[in-house]
């Protein structure tokens, strides 16, 4: 369990490297998690601590969410100052990923039946 959390830290220092050499205003953290997708993708050369434990480690996922919740009480003065914010922030970006997701969806049937016509 100790190798998956060394690769774990691994692609997040690769993502931070990646991100902050090449100016990029994108956390370090999210491409490291790319480039581990990418890797998990490929299917080839992962290594079998990821193989084997990464399955298990998704199943606390949910830890992921205490840091959000730690954010909305501290920031809770500002958040109640503007009661609407927060609500309207959470379904523009609610409704934005649907309609995105459906586009690309779309673009992407479309671009399947494209290549099974020819």
């Amino acid at each position: 369990m100790i190798e998956t959390f060394i690769w774990l830290l691994a692609y997040q220092f690769m993502g931070e490297v990646i991100a902050r050499s090449l100016g990029w205003p994108v956390p370090g953290a999210v491409l490291g998690m790319l480039l581990l997708f990418l890797t998990l993708c490929a299917r080839r050369g992962v290594p079998a601590a990821l193989r084997d434990n990464i399955p298990r480690l998704m199943t606390h996922m949910s830890l992921l969410f205490i840091p959000a919740g730690v954010g909305i009480l501290a920031f809770w003065p500002m958040l109640s100052a503007h009661p609407l914010s927060l609500p309207l922030v959470l379904v523009v970006a609610t409704l934005s990923t649907f309609i995105i997701t459906a586009l690309v969806l779309q673009l992407g049937l479309w671009w399947q039946a494209r290549g099974k016509a020819r």
